[in-house]
């Protein structure tokens, strides 16, 4: 059959993308990449500075250039950040390259999930609710159109929702079995 289509996790952050997709990947027999991670390697510089540095616009140019270079390889799970869907051209990327992936979450558990994180640069904020609120309106219509399966995040084992997902792509037409 040769190489499965890419799939891209996109999501809020807290949703668990890097997590699952790594569960995935290696159920699959998949390469796993995280966008951020790649970014930070690249760059010698985590997210977070480089948001200190060169605000989010210089954050996303890096976030497009190289989800543009990742999304090129073929056979790839990638983790996206919450955010890399805001531009059009991810976008367009995106539906063109691979299955979608959207790990719908609500906010009450983002919140649970990331409420000791300090690395999220859109997080320092002191009203995380009002801020991951302000997102998900944004984001979350995005998400939907995006999307070729939607899985809903549901507290719990990551084993469990790794398995939800496997199943959800088995179900579709896009050559996982």
């Amino acid at each position: 059959m040769g190489k499965r289509p890419n799939l891209f996790f996109i999501g809020p952050t807290g949703a668990g993308k890097s997590t699952i997709g790594k569960q995935v990947a290696e159920h699959f027999k998949m390469e796993f990449l995280d966008l951020d991670q790649q970014i930070e390697a690249r760059t010698g510089a985590e997210v977070a500075h480089i948001f200190d540095l060169e605000g989010e616009a210089g954050f996303r140019r890096r976030e497009s250039d190289m989800l543009a270079r990742l999304s090129r390889r073929k056979g790839i799970v990638l983790a996206t950040g919450g955010g890399a869907v805001l531009d059009p051209r991810n976008q367009k990327l995106l539906r063109a390259r691979g299955v979608v992936v959207y790990l719908k979450t609500p906010v009450e558990l983002q919140l649970d999930r990331l409420s000791r994180d300090k690395r999220r640069p859109l997080l320092r904020d002191p009203n995380r609710q009002e801020v991951l609120s302000a997102m998900a309106e944004a984001r979350n219509p995005i998400y939907e159109m995006l999307a070729d399966v939607i899985v809903p995040a549901q507290s719990g084992s990551v084993r469990r929702s790794a398995q939800r997902v496997i199943r959800k792509l088995k179900d579709t037409s896009h050559g996982f079995t």
